[in-house]
């Protein structure tokens, strides 16, 4: 280990660095300069700090405030001085003394000190190491469960849209259009995450919807249409009963994404801000990513007219804000529809 020591008395400093001769596997480091080892502290790590405090270039005191950082960092100081001045020993332990030792020193208090400091700064070392490690497994541990809570998501999620073949990579595309809205938008990281990963269960109520309205290839009846619609209050009844966040907030994803901004929607008729933002955020993803994929009852809409769609609908439809935020993030938008392609898809512009 590595101790500094400060004095500038010349004997002094020969004096507890013959001292530290004594103990096993030290290494010292003497400066009678207080600037000088100052200095030199700020560029190299130390375990203890043996402190004069009556110096004239820099006191003992000053010397710790100008070293800085966090007291739980810096190594430990004894502060070492001829004052017998009681109020001087309480400021110093108060400004981040350790411990004081009084001029002239006795040599088996001193080394007894020395060692017990160092015994300490030895297990803090060790306790913050294993500290360090732990918070690193739980990272590790955290990591993995948040990336099977994901996969068990996707894997619920595509098995709604199991008996829909063609919808491909339809819940991921739309989840990180999602991101991407709530990200221009300004929403926190961890409201942009939970938006990500709640997004894809936006259509889990389609488990209700009979095959063979879901997988008609036309326009839905009146009847049939209206059976269509009840995927939203279904997909809220299967996912508000969690205490989870994310599930909560997949539960109003659910129900809310085919409101519209004028009132005109469903399930509910909510409109303007009434619609939760995540709703609408998930609207425009979702409506830009059905536009631009190939389902049973139509082909895919190439990007320029998903856009002036998505333009033409903003503030009827769609909440204007998140309209342009997707379009403020254009680049993206062609990254993740590169990223998670359908197979067999030839984007036209």
């Amino acid at each position: 280990m590595k101790v500094v020591i400060v004095d500038d008395t010349h004997i002094n400093l020969v004096l507890m660095s013959r001292l530290m001769e004594k103990l096993p596997d030290i290494e010292t480091v003497a400066f009678q300069s207080a600037h000088e080892a100052l200095a030199w502290c700020r560029e190299h790590p130390c375990d203890l700090l043996v402190l004069d405090y009556l110096m004239p270039d820099l006191n003992g005191l000053d010397f710790i405030a100008a070293l800085g950082g966090d007291a739980r960092e810096r190594p430990p100081v004894l502060m070492v001085t001829a004052s017998q001045d009681v109020d001087i020993r309480h400021r110093a332990l108060e400004n981040g003394a350790n411990d004081f030792l009084i001029k002239p020193i006795d040599k088996v208090e001193f080394l007894a000190r020395v060692r017990n400091m160092l015994e300490l700064r030895r297990a803090t070392l060790a306790l913050q190491s294993r500290a360090s490690w732990l918070a690193s497994e739980v990272g590790k541990a955290t990591a993995e469960l948040r990336a099977r809570e994901q996969e068990t998501i996707l894997l619920l999620c595509r098995a709604s849209e199991y008996r829909d073949p063609e919808t491909g990579a339809h819940i991921q595309r739309m989840a990180h259009y999602s991101c991407l809205i709530a990200a221009e938008l300004g929403l926190s990281n961890q409201e942009q995450e939970c938006i990500l990963n709640a997004a894809p269960m936006h259509d889990i109520g389609k488990v209700g919807t009979p095959d063979h309205i879901l997988l008609k290839p036309g326009r839905l009846t009146p009847d049939e249409m209206d059976i269509m619609r009840q995927h939203a209050a279904i997909g809220y009844n299967i996912l508000k009963a969690s205490e989870a966040g994310m599930l909560q907030l997949a539960a109003v994803i659910a129900h809310t994404h085919h409101e519209r901004f004028d009132g005109q929607g469903y399930p509910n008729g909510l409109a303007g801000e009434a619609i939760a933002l995540a709703g609408r955020i998930v609207a425009v993803a979702d409506v830009f990513d059905a536009l631009t994929s190939v389902r049973p009852y139509k082909q895919a809409w190439t990007l320029d007219a998903a856009r002036t769609y998505l333009l033409d609908n903003s503030g009827s439809h769609f909440d204007p804000r998140c309209v342009d935020a997707l379009m403020r993030r254009w680049p993206a938008v062609l990254e993740i529809r590169a990223r998670f392609c359908d197979a067999g898809r030839q984007d036209a512009a």
